[in-house]
């Protein structure tokens, strides 16, 4: 089963996959709420996994995504290139992780690990991993820190797309990224963040 909210990936990805005479693509979901729905009817043996859907993290999803008798194998396959959502992932059950600028071959390899019981994860995320430290700040970009320093003060979405001139999307994105890097759940968590990290006077 294919879960992302880009119809186009999913067309590509169903295309890359259906190519296999081993692969059988029995469903798509663009949201948590379909992929929740699709997942208990059609009970798939693995799950292609994007973490973000506009404003919901796919993280959160995954400790019930991957429990219970009927559990599908999971690999998350995400732009997201970091070491701290490549550990929350697999410490939230996920058991393979790739990032979309792979080659094809490499989604076919990470599926044939991971359907034979292992785990998967590129080289090369896991030597990123192995030289991560654990400050959850690390690798904050200016813009995500913008975002941070504003939610903090209390602005809106919407208030902060056009302060920033960016799509309320991206916002959403941004926000998203934020909760997860950071554990911050909620207001309260963010000012304590943008504190930490002196973004506020």
């Amino acid at each position: 089963m294919i879960a992302d909210d880009h119809p186009v990936v999913r067309a590509g990805l169903r295309t890359l996959l259906t190519a296999d005479p081993r692969c059988q693509v029995v469903g798509e979901a663009a949201s948590l709420d379909e992929l929740h729905v699709a997942v208990h009817h059609l009970h798939p043996d693995l799950l292609l996994l994007d973490l973000m859907f506009g404003a919901d993290n796919a993280l959160d999803a995954l400790p019930e995504l991957a429990s219970g008798s009927r559990a599908p194998r999971i690999v998350v396959l995400t732009m997201h290139d970091d070491a701290v959502f490549t550990r929350e992932a697999f410490g939230r059950g996920a058991h393979g992780y790739l990032i979309k600028d792979a080659a094809g071959s490499e989604l076919i390899r990470a599926v044939e690990t991971v359907m034979s019981g292992a785990q998967y994860l590129h080289p090369g995320q896991g030597a990123r991993m192995a030289r991560a430290r654990p400050d959850p700040a690390e690798g904050l970009t200016t813009r995500e820190r913008a975002v941070l320093a504003l939610l903090s003060r209390g602005h809106t979405n919407a208030e902060i797309a056009r302060q920033l001139m960016i799509s309320l999307r991206t916002v959403e994105s941004h926000r998203a990224t934020l909760r997860t890097r950071l554990g911050a759940r909620t207001r309260a968590d963010m000012v304590q963040a943008a504190q930490r990290l002196g973004l506020l006077p």
